[in-house]
């Protein structure tokens, strides 16, 4: 059996030419991936649809079982549900926290049709102490065929996924630049 190393920090870079696509690279692993759709921020604030600039720890994954196998990887692992939701109202008591359907504040449907949160990494952005309004729902999640741009994540092809998985733990994370 080979041991493959493990992955303590992933580098995701901005492209210079398109504003909602970048790289991701670390231990080897280098890869395309979607941005937000308005780049890449240092002052991330709800609906702004940019990537926050930071470097976050990977908390937990998610995925659809009826879609997922349960991924290999050493971070902590739920499956998602069919009434599981993100609340992304910034006046909600919830905001940024997970919350079950049907919820009465403004949220993100996490059970989606297209498949993108089909397999998924929560990222360590805002997450402790809410900052009200200085966004939600920052995930590691997977792309559309297109690499069409996100409301703020960073979006990668599930094979890169699953290999960023199998290295990753509770000391990785995300150096967004």
């Amino acid at each position: 059996m080979t041991n493959i190393p493990s992955l303590t920090r992933i580098i995701v870079a901005a492209s210079q030419i398109q504003k909602h696509r970048g790289t991701l690279s670390g231990g080897g692993l280098w890869a395309p991936c979607a941005i937000g759709r308005g780049g890449v921020g240092r002052r991330k604030r709800e609906g702004d649809g940019a990537t926050p600039i930071g470097r976050f720890a990977l908390v937990a994954v998610l995925y659809r079982p009826d879609c997922q196998r349960r991924p290999k990887t050493a971070l902590p692992t739920a499956p998602l549900r069919r009434d599981s939701g993100w609340c992304d109202d910034p006046a909600d008591r919830r905001y940024n926290r997970p919350v079950r359907l049907p919820y009465p504040g403004h949220h993100e449907r996490m059970w989606r049709e297209d498949r993108l949160y089909d397999l998924l990494i929560v990222l360590d952005y805002n997450l402790r102490r809410p900052r009200t309004g200085a966004g939600s729902a920052i995930f590691l999640h997977l792309a559309s065929p297109a690499f069409a741009a996100t409301a703020g994540c960073v979006a990668v092809r599930e094979t890169i996924m699953r290999r960023i998985l199998a290295r990753s733990g509770p000391g990785t994370v995300i150096d967004i630049r």
